[in-house]
């Protein structure tokens, strides 16, 4: 039996609400993202991190919404890591002292907190992360238990064009009719690799492949997986489109279908994601003088299509071209900036601008042998500014000296040495 997840939530509203609103035109809704942790398990803790102050007009629905508003006092240097380290540090503190707690989602898509879904995951819990697939980190998107993409929460996933020829709406003038732009589904065949992973994965474990342990292996392989991004509004639907298209079998009653996959295989496998980065990196590099103080998403997206007209960012798994410059921004090849009034901004990133290499050590001169001055000889008489050292002098042996014999002694050993005999060479006696 699957444990009960008991949910603690936290928003980093600042982060979500600019990404909403420069993505899709639309102010975060706190409903929708509780709405679909609920279906997951029991929230039991909600918090929010802002400076409420500027955000008079969300307080109405995080109350009504039993969200708990944490405020965040800008310092006077104004830093913008303040609510990331206040959430980080509260996460971290429920984790040690309330055990009941085994789950948490984060609501945010800033990458700084991959460090904390990381350490969460250390400690056996499991985590959600909620935000745009437009404007969440890829990396964090990929490092969770599950990516809930918010885009999929709504109930028209619907982005408006930026049209340059709107202007404001004067007074007493009919509002103007807003377009837009609905995110065209995937193909289902784009999903059938990581299928067939699940399908092998569970074939390895010895276990039927039922409709709810085949989504729970699914996400384990990839996070960011979405049934929604597939045109279908459930699993089961997503599940059916796949039989429709022949890809996969499906028998026993409801509630208990067990998938098989059919022995064909994709002819032509959809192109990955890391394959659209050429195209944007040529026009990238065809108006890098244009990009060199930033330009709207919608504007670059103009110039691609123009210098590739067949690109079409869904065949690389992208539902619109948002995401694929999120994606870009990962690698270093742009830099995204969200923008609440023109929305996204982009700029070249680091790999446009690589790092100086190290300079050159200058060719090194022949060293020049600094001149000891020799201490001039002192000539006596002459003057001088410094008193000449004496020579320590030389210490002298004393001669040796024989104790002479005196006396009857004398005379003795004498005597003895004049009677000694010669002495005979070494060798053979001669006759």
């Amino acid at each position: 039996m699957q444990e009960k997840l008991n949910i603690a939530v936290f928003v980093d509203y600042d982060n979500i609400e600019i990404g909403v609103k420069s993505t899709l035109r639309r102010d975060f809704d706190v409903s929708a993202a509780l709405g679909a942790l609920k279906e997951r398990g029991d929230i039991v803790a909600k918090f929010a991190y802002a400076n409420w102050n500027r955000q008079e007009g969300a307080t109405r629905q995080m109350a009504e919404n039993a969200v708990q508003m944490v405020q965040r006092i800008p310092s006077p240097r104004g830093d913008k890591n303040g609510a990331d380290i206040n959430l980080a540090l509260d996460a971290l503190e429920m984790a040690f002292t309330h055990d009941h707690i085994n789950a948490f989602a984060i609501v945010s898509g800033d990458s700084d907190f991959i460090p904390l879904v990381n350490k969460l995951k250390q400690y056996g819990k499991t985590v959600y992360v909620v935000g745009g697939k437009a404007f969440t980190s890829t990396i964090l998107q990929q490092n969770c238990h599950e990516f809930i993409s918010y885009e999929s929460l709504l109930d028209e996933p619907r982005r408006p064009d930026r049209r340059p020829q709107d202007k404001p709406q004067e007074k007493g003038e009919r509002p103007q009719r807003q377009h837009h732009r609905r995110l065209a589904p995937l193909a289902i065949e784009q999903a059938m690799p990581l299928v067939e992973r699940a399908l092998q994965v569970l074939e390895r474990r010895g276990v039927q492949p039922q409709l709810g342990l085949l989504k729970s292996t699914m996400l384990q392989l990839d996070a960011t997986f979405g049934e929604k991004a597939y045109g279908a509004g459930s699993f089961s639907e997503f599940v059916e489109k796949m039989k429709d298209a022949g890809f996969v079998n499906v028998s026993g009653s409801e509630g208990r279908y067990i998938i098989e996959k059919i022995g064909a295989k994709v002819e032509t496998p959809a192109p990955k994601p890391e394959e659209s980065l050429p195209a944007l990196r040529d026009v990238l590099e065809i108006h890098r003088l244009d990009m060199e103080h930033g330009c709207l998403a919608d504007d670059l997206e103009a110039w691609v299509m123009a210098e590739h007209p067949d690109f079409n960012p869904a065949a690389y798994g992208f539902q619109e071209f948002a995401e694929l410059l999120n994606y870009a921004q990962d690698k270093v090849l742009v830099r995204v900036e969200p923008d609440e009034e023109k929305g996204l901004l982009v700029f070249l990133g680091a790999e446009f601008y690589p790092p100086a290499p190290p300079e050159e050590p200058a060719p090194s001169e022949p060293a020049v042998e600094e001149e000891v001055e020799e201490p001039q000889p002192y000539v006596e008489g002459q003057p001088t500014i410094f008193a000449p050292v004496p020579e320590p002098p030389k210490k002298q042996r004393p001669p040796r000296r024989r104790k002479p014999a005196s006396g009857a002694e004398g005379g003795h050993a004498r005597a003895q040495r004049q009677r000694r005999p010669p002495r005979r060479p070494h060798g053979p006696m001669s006759d």
